[in-house]
């Protein structure tokens, strides 16, 4: 089995060529490098394209590898990103998605497996938000995550792939960065390991599910042969206040956490919560990292390095093609 991971260099994609790599996948990576400390992440065991969705170099990396499967990670993640600049925005992640979906029909790559997000659902009518939850994004971040689902099971149809569609909840873990939105528990961290004190916004009671990424690296390596034709959520089916995950944090540290709290900000969904038992069922995935545990494996990264300790040789021996983007 041949697999390209579009966004193999950034925080979950690193972790899913990993997981990947480490199951004796033959894997190649496409990233534009674009996220600081990507070089620093790509696998020595996986061929890399310096390449960007929107660039002429995505086409080289099919004609070279002609991959079997397309995990489809890359996209512009930040929220705030998406409301300054909507058009930037749909440009990664619809067009980007729709070039991609065209070079897979192209070279018939036989499955692709799309990251999604919970963003999709808006404010949850009920919890927990299973796959057949209305869906209705409160941002064009969560716009454009949702219509490459559309053009995905479209593009099936039409050209006989498969997909299978994973819905992420709130994912933390190594690597991730400090900066953006989805970030909390790696800006909570930075903070504290930097003396600086924690903020939240609102009384801290708002929840939501988080999700080691270790564990959804492990969902898209099961997704590779299983859940053909399927949106499925991936999370824990739990829910973690703010305050609850400062006090982790503080126990997973060694050391009392008081944050600051501000104004809750307009917009913010109060509370959220994943059911996962369609994961379960068609995909055979269960969460095997509980917060504290993962947090502890956060923590301790983030106190030894900013970088990965995955093997890694220099990026101008890595590159099989780079091109401007």
């Amino acid at each position: 089995m041949k697999v390209l991971v579009t966004g193999g260099a950034g925080f979950i994609g690193s972790h899913v060529v990993e997981e990947l790599i480490a199951h004796g996948v033959e894997t190649s990576v496409v990233d534009n490098l674009s996220t600081p400390g990507g070089a620093g992440r790509l696998h020595a065991a996986a061929a890399f394209y310096h390449a960007d969705l929107l660039g002429s170099g995505l086409r080289e990396a099919f004609i070279r590898e002609r991959p079997e499967c397309v995990i489809h990670l890359a996209a512009q993640i930040d929220v705030q990103t998406s409301l300054r600049r909507p058009d930037y925005d749909a440009d990664v992640n619809i067009v980007g998605t729709i070039r991609l979906l065209q070079l897979c029909a192209e070279f018939g790559v036989r499955k692709i497996v799309y990251a999604s997000s919970a963003a999709v659902y808006g404010a949850p009518s009920y919890l927990a938000i299973d796959e057949h939850h209305p869906l209705r994004p409160l941002s064009f971040y969560g716009i454009s995550k949702m219509a490459p689902e559309l053009y995905i099971q479209t593009f099936s149809a039409i050209y006989g792939m498969t997909y299978t569609i994973l819905r992420y909840a709130n994912v933390y873990g190594p690597r991730q960065s400090a900066s953006g939105e989805a970030g909390v528990v790696a800006i909570f961290a930075d903070r504290l390991l930097h003396g600086e004190t924690p903020v939240v916004y609102g009384n801290g009671e708002q929840t939501r599910d988080f999700i080691c990424v270790k564990d959804v690296a492990a969902a898209n390596y099961l997704a590779i042969g299983r859940g053909d034709g399927e949106i499925v959520n991936i999370g824990c089916n739990r829910q973690t206040s703010v305050n609850q995950l400062a006090l982790l944090l503080s126990m997973s540290m060694g050391r009392p956490v008081q944050p600051v709290y501000r104004t809750k900000r307009s917009g913010d969904i109060v509370h959220s919560r994943l059911h996962n038992g369609k994961a379960k069922r068609v995909l055979g995935f269960e969460p095997k990292w509980n917060l504290l545990e993962g947090l502890r494996l956060t923590v301790a990264h983030y106190k030894e390095t900013i970088h990965d300790k995955m093997d890694i040789i220099p990026l101008e021996r890595r590159v099989v093609g780079s091109h401007e983007t």
